[in-house]
């Protein structure tokens, strides 16, 4: 089973927790044992699991990464979203998540995050439940 989740990003770097839709298609795929796969088929978006409970988490994960990868620098990339491509690559693009008792297995503080790195923009977010 597939489907593909739209994503309206409003800024140009942010982390959206997708978990709730995420675990709404799993319902409705009726799937108790298996993997979820999650894509992102953007070069400047990725995907990161990590906490949800504590908002400031993500803003430490968007900072630091910020001081990694630099908004500015000597890039050779035209288009002016170098460290978006970078930042993509280091979250990457998909992630499997197992599926228990119909429930992804996610650690107690565990969230799913679209990663936005060149946005206000409009994503997909690509997400099939496999049985087994």
């Amino acid at each position: 089973m597939m489907h593909v989740l739209e994503i309206k990003s409003t800024r140009r770097e942010q982390f959206i927790d997708v978990t709730p839709e995420v675990n709404s298609f799993l319902a409705k795929s009726g799937v108790t044992e298996g993997i979820c796969l999650l894509y992102v088929p953007h070069t400047t978006a990725g995907l990161a699991v990590n906490e949800g409970a504590d908002p400031a988490v993500v803003d430490d994960i968007l900072a630091q990464l910020s001081k990694l990868v630099p908004l500015e620098n000597d890039y050779r990339h035209m288009e002016g979203n170098s460290a978006a491509h970078i930042k993509s690559l280091i979250c990457g693009c998909a992630k499997n998540i197992p599926v228990t008792r119909g429930a992804l297995l996610l650690g107690t503080w565990q969230r799913v995050f679209f990663c936005e790195f060149d946005g206000p923009r409009r994503r997909k977010l690509i997400i099939k439940i496999l049985a087994g």
